[in-house]
């Protein structure tokens, strides 16, 4: 990427929704919106996610990923075939994990002719931007981990593998609409390998050509973590994985585990996370340079992609804004650090 700055910023995918999104969704559910209006509601979404990225200054952008309606791959579940809903154990009380909707195999995984939308998703980007921009899409682990396999599958690798297939038809369609970049994003579960999550990374960009990312995340739902938040017993069998880039979270953890990338990374490219999503307070451009600045210290300048750890989908439009100003501002002050100016 050539007509990049050096220590480009980007974003992981989502963006902070503004109030009427909420309004819309809740119209739609409640059949008040028809599927015309939610669509219109949708692309004037998308259309203020591309405009706030563009007038912070991010060098890459998304389309925040505002039609994945209820959380980030909950929509999807909606129109895979072969699957029924489990009913939720607990209800009442605080948010957690254990109150997200959860499903059972009953046949062979399928997705409808059109695929899970995110070729949709990306065209509608491309002709709304003139900026460079980056394709996002869960990983069969993602999918997968909140199906039960029932009879026909033996396990939750055992599903993700069969969404590894669905992956692939999904990002080759991808290539086909014009994206050049693509990001895989993964959950670190804790119960399987940096080995398996690589193979599974393979699988489902196997034959894709475009230059990958994978984003390895502990969750973030309501700004909390799902998994222990270590890197450690991932590497170095995660990067078996053909990825040209790896997107890792760091500020939210004190920049923990830079010395990880110090010892493996071997070259490779570096999204790292320095902006901290799950925190409320206000990142600063010195805070967000003192942490371009260590990372620096374990991966070079030209290998650097900078980033929020994770998505927004989960903060207020207003503070994810402020966090992506302070982004570019402290990557543009580290850039003339090294320029010398």
């Amino acid at each position: 990427m050539a007509d990049l700055p050096r220590i480009p910023t980007t974003v992981v995918g989502s963006h902070g929704k503004p109030g009427w999104w909420f309004v819309s969704v809740k119209a739609q559910e409640a059949g008040d919106f028809g599927p015309a209006d939610l669509e219109e509601a949708m692309d004037d979404a998308a259309d203020t996610a591309i405009r706030d990225m563009e007038r912070a200054g991010i060098d890459i952008i998304t389309d925040g990923e505002v039609r994945r309606l209820d959380g980030y791959v909950d929509s999807y579940y909606a129109i895979i075939k072969g699957i029924e809903t489990l009913p939720v154990r607990r209800k009442a009380g605080p948010w957690g994990y254990d109150q997200q909707t959860r499903y059972e195999a009953i046949g062979r995984i399928e997705t409808p002719s059109g695929g899970l939308g995110i070729v949709k998703e990306f065209e509608y980007l491309k002709a709304h931007t003139t900026r460079r921009t980056k394709a996002t899409c869960a990983g069969p682990l993602t999918f997968g981990s909140r199906i039960h396999p029932g009879k026909l599958y033996t396990g939750v690798v055992d599903v993700a593998e069969r969404f590894a297939e669905v992956i692939n038809a999904e990002l080759r369609g991808l290539v086909a609409a014009g994206a050049d970049f693509i990001q895989i994003d993964e959950p670190a579960r804790g119960t399987v390998t940096g080995e398996e999550m690589a193979r599974l990374f393979n699988a489902a960009t196997e034959g894709v050509r475009a230059r990958l990312a994978y984003h390895v995340c502990f969750g973030n739902r309501f700004g909390r973590s799902r998994f222990e938040r270590s890197y450690a017993p991932y590497f170095p069998g995660l990067l078996q994985a053909r990825a040209d880039q790896f997107v890792l979270e760091f500020a939210g953890r004190e920049m923990a585990e830079l010395d990880l990338w110090q010892k493996y990374g071997d070259g490779r490219e570096l999204g790292a996370g320095v902006v901290d999503v799950k925190g409320f307070n206000q990142d600063t451009p010195e805070q967000v340079a003192a942490r371009i600045r260590r990372v620096l210290e374990v991966c070079r300048p030209e290998k650097l992609t900078v980033n929020p750890d994770c998505g927004f989908g989960w903060s207020p439009r207003y503070m994810c804004n402020q966090k992506l100003r302070a982004l570019v501002a402290g990557a543009q002050l580290v850039r003339r650090q090294l320029a010398g100016t």
